[in-house]
């Protein structure tokens, strides 16, 4: 068991995630076969347990899945049975008591607190509809404006890190490149088929008119909440998107104007590209709206090429600075909403978070960061809409076996923990420690602490295995981190600095 999860890691990593998978067509007992691994992927170890339904499920199987896996036709199958046969050993047993994961946010109940962030993910009925007949709560509707903007090919550009290709994202996508006409028209026949489901209009005018006149449409379009749309940093055109979300005038006039055209709720979308985020959103506040939206991309060039220096996504040869999100933006997210959170003027104010949510727990950090509902979008143009059963079934999971009744219980309970600098514990040190049953003396810790910390760990002649020379050692945990084997643990105990 001691190597299980890396095994499991490594393992569901070279997935395909296929649609349409074959391994499960092929299997002999009926079993949801990507499912569970994709449930395993996304951390929800509970949920592919209960879909595996019962210990050694894959005895005196000959596996035909690992035959049938598309895997093959790049290197190997997917170790299946091997991937299946630890579950129940490392799942949570939850109670049978089902968790409320229903929210009311601004107002508005939501049956869940997943939604589609505005992007190209909700961008007309059709792909809205599936994300909502798949179990999602609501949508961000692809932003609307007065204009339809002359978009470039191609727009997205991807950053890997050894065998992931996903880990950011950019785009230079601007808002929608539907019609007003018809982006009216997909909101007011979303609205008659799933009344239920929450409609948030994201809109973005280009002066106080315009933003007073789309508010106003939207909520005769049948709108539950309307997000202004103040940090898209891709717009062209002076006084659009991230221009407006860093000059807190702007956004009092904007908002002020939004407010004006509409009685529903209106969120405001703050822009990452600044240094003190809680500044406009103070202002938009005092202006008149209800709640706070965070974070939007970040303005980023990636990926230059170096055999003509161009960055992706190129059009023509070209690049320009675009937005970043995904996996990686996650802790300038919480960061953010931490500032906010923190500030007396933005503290009680409600929170739609975003910002690198890819699985319930990133989910989960969010709310313990005094967020109320989520909004998604990487993880959704990667992954597809499919997700929301795993957000949903292990954020409800770990609520379960954390004796929480429902989201309200998790929102905002990890704020206390995250202090001022001054305010952190500088008498004491944390040691590492070291598990020498699963060590398997590769030496990584040595060569960190050597060349990147403080030339505490040696490597033992006889065993071939890291010391720590406590004389040395700091406790600044590098070790621990960089260790590809989880051998180098938190002690959990502190010793007063020798003066």
């Amino acid at each position: 068991m001691a190597y299980e999860e890396i095994r499991r890691k490594v393992n569901t990593s070279r997935c395909l995630m296929c649609h349409d998978a074959p391994c499960k067509k092929v299997c002999p007992k009926g079993l949801d076969v990507s499912g569970i691994i994709r449930s395993l992927r996304f951390d929800n170890i509970t949920g592919a347990a209960r879909k595996l339904g019962k210990e050694n499920a894959c005895a005196d199987c000959s596996a035909p899945c690992m035959e049938a896996c598309r895997r093959c036709a790049v290197d190997r199958a997917i170790e299946i049975p091997e991937l299946f046969k630890d579950l129940f050993a490392e799942a949570v047993v939850v109670p049978e008591k089902k968790t409320d994961l229903s929210v009311t946010f601004l107002g508005v109940k939501f049956e869940n607190p997943f939604l589609l962030s505005s992007s190209v993910v909700g961008s007309n009925y059709e792909m809205v509809a599936k994300a909502f007949d798949l179990g999602w709560a609501g949508v961000a509707f692809k932003t609307i404006g007065l204009f339809v903007p002359n978009e470039v090919s191609p727009r997205f550009g991807a950053l890997e890190k050894e065998d992931n290709p996903f880990v950011g994202f950019k785009n230079i996508e601007q808002i929608s490149d539907h019609t007003l006409e018809e982006n009216l028209g997909f909101l007011k026949r979303l609205k008659k088929d799933y009344p239920t489901k929450v409609i948030i209009a994201s809109i973005m005018g280009q002066n106080e008119d315009e933003w007073t006149r789309l508010a106003g449409l939207m909520e005769e379009a049948g709108a539950d909440i309307i997000e202004c749309n103040f940090s898209c940093p891709q717009m062209v055109g002076e006084g659009l998107g991230s221009d407006v979300g860093t000059n807190p005038e702007l956004v009092t006039k904007y908002t002020a104007a939004t407010r004006r055209g509409t009685k529903l709720p209106i969120l405001a979308k703050m822009t990452p590209n600044i240094t003190r985020m809680e500044e406009p959103a103070a202002a938009a506040i005092a202006a008149g709206a209800d709640g706070l939206a965070a974070i939007n991309t970040i303005k980023s060039i990636m990926n230059v090429d170096l055999s003509d220096f161009g960055s992706a996504p190129k059009v023509a040869g070209k690049c320009s600075v675009g937005g970043y999100s995904g996996k990686a933006v996650k802790p300038i997210a919480l960061r953010f909403i931490n500032d906010m959170k923190k500030d007396p003027r933005t503290a009680a104010v409600p929170i739609s978070g975003m910002g690198g949510i890819e699985t319930w727990r990133d989910g989960a950090e969010f709310l313990a960061m005094g967020c109320e509902t989520l909004q998604i979008t990487t993880a959704v143009m990667q992954y597809g809409y499919r997700i929301i059963d795993d957000l949903s079934e292990g954020l409800s999971d770990y609520l379960s076996a954390a004796g929480m009744e429902k989201v309200n219980d998790l929102i905002g309970a990890g704020l206390d923990q995250v202090v001022d600098t001054e305010k952190l514990d500088r008498d004491t040190i944390e040691y590492p420690k070291f598990n020498k049953e699963t060590c398997v003396g590769c030496g990584r810790c040595y060569i960190s602490c050597y060349d990147g910390g403080h030339q505490a760990i040696g490597m033992s002649g006889s065993s071939g295995k890291p010391v720590l020379d406590p004389k040395k050692c700091v406790g600044c945990q590098l070790c621990k981190l960089v260790c590809p084997t989880c051998s180098i643990s938190s002690a959990g105990i502190r010793v007063p600095k020798k003066r």
